[in-house]
């Protein structure tokens, strides 16, 4: 093999040794340099890491240098691994080393081919199959198109907002499943209260309010790694859905990012026509196709 795998289960060592790695390609890397960092900081708070696996992957070719990364740190099933592009050699090593530990792997996340690479070859190990759950794409903004504004404002949520940003966090991923035409909700992990109060207190939580003071829309972002946030969830109730307080909440948002000099980033499932067409129109480009996973 060409290239060595290393697995740690220290946040820290591995953004030590792959954060040269993550900014050649912010925007790609988004949701391992983000959630990382997210978990770096709750170490150094002190809370618990929870029960399900939790290790990061690095891959090095043969001068040492760094050729690819992956992580599992999901909270939610079936706690799939998350690979950014790597060598092929080196997405089928990991799921063999995972094998041989005994780990079982039921869904691997992110790029094509190492993605599908690795699922295949855990699959053939283990004895399964391999599902598409979703087919999803990342966006950048390219130059904002700002679209009409709706009746009303855009405001950061406070902590008053808690418990109905907490309900809709929580309804996202039936929702995006269901505009997708699937059962299945869409992955995604189940926040706790703590962690919408600690979003809100970290300002990445907007809602909508209609021109008689209702809240009827929330859009969520990540603190920018790297120079660059990921927009998301955004989630409008049905009730309150196609008059424009997606587009505009989005919009409005990435304004404020590019103006303090941070590049945006959103990912859609690349089977609901809505968020596509949506995201398009306010001038964010396709980057890379990525891909979730279930292996039965």
């Amino acid at each position: 093999m060409s290239h060595a795998v290393e697995l740690t289960e220290d946040p820290a060592a591995f953004l030590a040794a792959a954060a040269d790695h993550l900014a050649a390609d912010p925007v790609v890397s988004t949701v391992i340099a983000s959630v990382t960092q997210r978990l770096v900081e709750a170490d150094e708070r002190g809370l618990p890491r929870g029960e399900h696996p939790r290790w990061w992957a690095i891959v090095r070719d043969a001068d040492g240098v760094v050729a690819g990364v992956g992580m599992r740190t999901a909270p939610f099933e079936p706690h799939p691994l998350y690979l950014l592009p790597m060598p092929d050699d080196a997405a089928v090593e990991l799921a063999r080393i995972l094998h041989a530990r005994g780990e079982a792997v039921a869904g691997v996340n992110g790029a094509l081919p190492a993605a599908r690479l690795a699922a295949e070859e855990t699959a053939r190990l283990a004895g399964g199959e391999v599902r598409v759950h979703e087919h999803l794409r990342l966006f950048e903004l390219g130059e904002l198109v700002a679209p009409p504004s709706p009746p009303g404002r855009l405001r950061l949520a406070t902590a008053e907002d808690a418990d109905l940003a907490h309900a809709w966090f929580g309804a996202f991923a039936m929702a995006a499943a269901e505009q997708a035409g699937r059962d299945e909700p869409h992955q995604s992990p189940e926040l706790t209260m703590d962690e919408v109060l600690l979003r809100i207190e970290q300002g990445v939580v907007w809602l909508w309010e209609d021109e008689r003071g209702e809240r009827v829309h929330l859009t969520g972002a990540n603190l920018p790694a790297n120079g660059v946030t990921r927009i998301g969830p955004v989630y409008t109730p049905v009730g309150h859905r196609g008059r424009g307080y997606a587009s505009a909440a989005v919009a409005e948002i990435s304004r404020q990012y590019v103006e303090q000099g941070v590049r945006c980033c959103l990912f859609t499932d690349q089977a609901n026509p809505t968020s596509n067409r949506i995201y398009q129109a306010l001038g964010y480009q396709p980057v890379a196709d990525m891909v979730n996973l279930v292996i039965d």
